[in-house]
């Protein structure tokens, strides 16, 4: 027997046989074998690489809106993560702002090598990283906070400035260390200001590897004259 049925013209058809309309219509739906036969997408938990996106990001939101004016949110969404992930991994503003300057979290393996390198290794691997961040580093951030919000960057200067101490003061036991190493600080920030804040003056005319030998005397003579 054949069964008619309508058309969206109205034009009479025959339908399907019962048995090809039930394969058929079997294979366009989406039946329950069909639906588990796919897994669900798992949501993948990497904590390293979501710290290292977020210091990524941190690094470059304080460079280029200083520590004032940026926020966890904004750099959360360059992180492409949550901004509860961030304050998960850093508790606040400041401490993530201090966890992303290099220099403050690389003291510890600077000082892991020989004393007597020390003042090259730190010399050159300062150089090298302000070079390529190409203004985006959280130091020329810190040095332009001094201007608009004094308060926020004396407290992060101190928590910088401890944190660094405690690492130099493992290679550096002259009794007047944390005077020496307070004038290292300076150095540094002052060539920060210098050469990649203000942009003028001699210093700007030195390549990076002239720098870089000219400061490892200067800090020689700073740590251990």
């Amino acid at each position: 027997m054949t069964i008619w049925i309508l058309t969206s013209s109205g034009t009479p058809s025959p339908a399907l046989p019962p048995t090809l309309l039930t394969t058929r219509t079997l294979e366009g739906m989406d039946s329950p074998a069909a639906v588990t036969a796919t897994p669900a997408r798992k949501r993948v938990r990497n904590p390293e690489a979501h710290r290292a996106a977020i210091l990524q990001a941190a690094q470059t939101v304080f460079a280029e809106r200083g520590y004032a004016r940026a926020t966890i949110r904004e750099i959360a969404r360059q992180a492409g993560v949550t901004h509860g992930l961030v304050m998960r991994h850093f508790d606040s503003k400041e401490n993530l702002f201090i966890a992303a300057v290099p220099g403050a979290r690389d003291v510890d393996q600077l000082v892991q090598g020989d004393p007597g390198s020390l003042p090259e290794r730190i010399a050159h691997g300062f150089v090298s990283r302000m070079e390529h961040a190409g203004g985006n580093d959280p130091f020329v951030a810190l040095i332009r906070s001094a201007a608009s919000n004094e308060e926020a960057a004396i407290r992060l200067y101190m928590a910088m400035h401890e944190r660094s101490t405690s690492g130099y003061l493992k290679a550096v036991t002259a009794p007047d260390a944390e005077v020496r190493i307070e004038m290292l600080a300076a150095e540094l920030i002052g060539i920060t200001f210098n050469r990649y804040v203000i942009g003028k003056g001699p210093l700007m005319d030195l390549t990076p590897d002239q720098l870089a030998d000219h400061l490892s005397r200067v800090i020689r003579a700073i740590l251990y004259s």
